[in-house]
């Protein structure tokens, strides 16, 4: 385990020393006229509503922001006035997103964090969870949530999540003392929380976990398959892990006939063409759903109060390597250097489609539909489950891919109102559960801050209105094509960002990038 430990923190220096040789840009300051406001007083006006709290929706309705707060709600209108109206007749008004799988780019994909800040925003998502939002002892995630905190840059709200044993300066962790004095440390210096690769003995994360609740830390795992052997998402969560992103983990736990996965004699885990092609076959190893085994372990994820983010999204491309590659967006928003890294690569983490095949295909899309009854039958018995996209890998782009994950929820089961809770209110508690108080965003009630979302559409109706792209449709009576919905304003803590604008901002940085390419010899 010292070994494997070793080799984690030394492949996480690897990754981390492009950016710290190269550096990521510098956020820059928020210009004049990028977001306006806060006001002292901003008017809603008109809007249908979706509170975020599985509330059925209604409208009209205005809602009068004072500064950063909301300050009244009037169903059936008002004669309110205020220093700001937005006519949001016909639209819908939503809580902001929460993203709870975030990160940045790096310098050479996505050397400029605001090119992910502002697809965020312009699809709605106005709270982030970075997990993280860089690595060593540079990582700049406080200093971001600090500016984005101040309103300094054009940002969502950030929250910062870092891994045991990196960013301090104290090298690896290795023990339970180590962990304790790690987990400590990182509260001391602004952290929100811990993200675990599944790379520490059980003794360890027992006590990392057990320090965490103490001092107010939250907890969520990639429970990495060189440490399922060991630990599961059964047994991560019995040892007070608080939440469990991607699928990791799971299928492990329902084993059926075997305590560990039967690898193939030439599996190669460094191999992602083998680790990925390999990883959806194995859940023909595990039991079927509505089984005992299946059934009981349902009961406990519910009963342990875990919440769940399985970033349907990130993996997509797997089940459909030729439709993620040529998604109508990435011509106009995705930079070229984004595309290059997606592209298959023997070095660049998720670009695993060396030769993937209509066979690789096919067996995604067989462990979706298992994972997809998993976390509906978490979800129909009373489980907690959230929004996340981890953007930056497998043709996922910022914003994009988070509203590509809503569509994927809503695939697997949840109702189109589950999808926004999960989006909104379950992010938000998912966030503040380690705090030990209700969130102070993720619902659109008075008191709340003035975080939300307005959109030219019903999202219940259809969540494609929420792509930048917008919703292309055919108008009957005309019979010619047209396109509707694309979020029209963010509003952060009462600012109110111009979608349409940020997306324009972001056309120009992949134009300029192009252009620059052009010119290279």
């Amino acid at each position: 385990m010292r070994l494997f430990r070793t080799v984690l923190m030394a492949l996480a220096a690897l990754w981390a020393a492009p950016l710290l040789a190269q550096g990521m840009e510098r956020v820059p300051d928020r210009p004049g006229g990028e977001g306006e406001g806060p006001y002292a007083t901003l008017l809603i006006k008109g809007a249908n509503l979706i509170d975020g709290t599985g509330a059925p929706p209604e409208g009209p309705v205005d809602i009068l922001v004072q500064g950063n707060t909301i300050a009244r709600i009037a169903r059936g209108g008002s004669n309110m006035t205020a220093d700001r109206v937005i006519d949001a007749s016909g639209m819908w008004v939503l809580p902001g997103f929460v993203d709870v799988h975030g990160h940045n780019g790096d310098p050479d994909k996505a050397p400029q964090p605001s090119y992910g800040f502002k697809l965020w925003l312009a699809h709605g998502v106005t709270t982030v969870r970075g997990v993280g939002f860089g690595w060593g002892s540079n990582d700049p995630s406080i200093d971001l949530k600090r500016r984005s905190e101040a309103n300094t840059i054009t940002a969502p709200r950030l929250f910062a999540y870092a891994v045991p044993g990196d960013v301090w300066p104290n090298g690896n962790v290795t023990t339970p003392e180590q962990g304790r004095a790690w987990a400590r440390w990182a509260k001391a210096n602004g952290y929100d929380g811990i993200k675990f690769f599944n790379s520490e003995d059980a003794a360890t994360l027992a006590a990392i976990l057990d320090e965490a609740e103490k001092i107010g830390l939250g907890s969520v795992a990639h429970l990495g398959q060189r440490g399922s052997g060991q630990i599961n998402a059964r047994k991560a969560i019995e040892l007070g892990l608080d939440g469990v992103t991607h699928f990791y983990g799971h299928f492990e736990s329902l084993l059926d006939g075997r305590q560990v996965p039967d690898y193939p004699p030439d599996y190669n885990y460094l191999d992602e063409q083998s680790r990925f092609a390999t990883v959806a076959r194995l859940e023909a190893q595990a039991v079927e759903p509505g089984s005992t085994k299946w059934n009981e372990y349902v009961d406990f994820l519910v009963k342990s109060g875990v919440t769940l983010n399985p970033t349907f999204n990130i993996y997509s491309a797997s089940r459909d390597v030729m439709r993620a590659r040529t998604l109508e967006w990435h011509d106009r928003y995705t930079l070229p250097s984004l595309m290059a890294f997606y592209e298959p690569s023997l070095t660049n983490h998720g670009s695993y489609y060396h030769d993937w095949s209509s066979e690789d295909e096919a067996a995604w899309k067989r462990f979706y539909a298992k994972w997809f009854a998993l976390m509906r039958d978490f979800k129909d018995k009373g489980g907690v489950i959230t929004a996340g996209s981890d953007p930056g890998y497998i043709y996922q782009t910022w914003g994009f891919a988070y509203i590509a994950e809503l569509e994927m929820l809503r695939e697997a089961g949840l109702t189109p109102m589950e999808v926004i809770q999960a989006a909104t209110l379950n992010g938000a508690r998912e966030i503040y559960r380690s705090k030990g108080t209700e969130p102070p965003f993720g619902s659109i009630r008075e008191g709340k801050l003035a975080d939300m979302v307005i959109v030219p559409g019903n999202p219940l109706e259809n969540l494609k209105v929420l792509y930048g792209t917008g919703h292309k449709r055919l108008d009957r009576e005309s019979n010619t094509i047209e396109v509707v919905g694309g979020v029209r304003w963010t509003i952060k803590d009462g600012i109110v960002y111009d979608a349409p604008k940020l997306l324009e901002d972001v056309a120009r940085m992949v134009e300029e990038q192009k252009a620059a390419k052009a010119e290279q010899p």
